[in-house]
């Protein structure tokens, strides 16, 4: 048996923080923001996303967080 890491991401936005200016969106290389009706940044595919964090290195709000985190899982051989 053999133990495996998987890295697994975890996005937060202060929607009181954020604005709406819709940078996030913008540079995000794998679609995983979008603007929601009220203009706020919402994440819709966090599946896709490889954390390379853009979104929150450019939110001029400091609204957004990016967090990685590892996993172990098993793996039998």
């Amino acid at each position: 048996m053999q133990m495996n890491k998987t890295a697994e991401v975890e996005l937060s936005i202060d929607k009181d923080w954020c604005k709406g200016c819709g940078i996030c969106v913008a540079f995000c290389p794998k679609q995983v923001l979008e603007l929601n009706h009220k203009d706020k940044s919402e994440v819709v595919r966090i599946e896709d996303c490889i954390a390379c964090m853009l979104c929150e290195l450019r939110c001029p709000d400091l609204a957004i967080q990016v967090t990685k985190t590892q996993t172990q899982v098993e793996t039998v051989k």
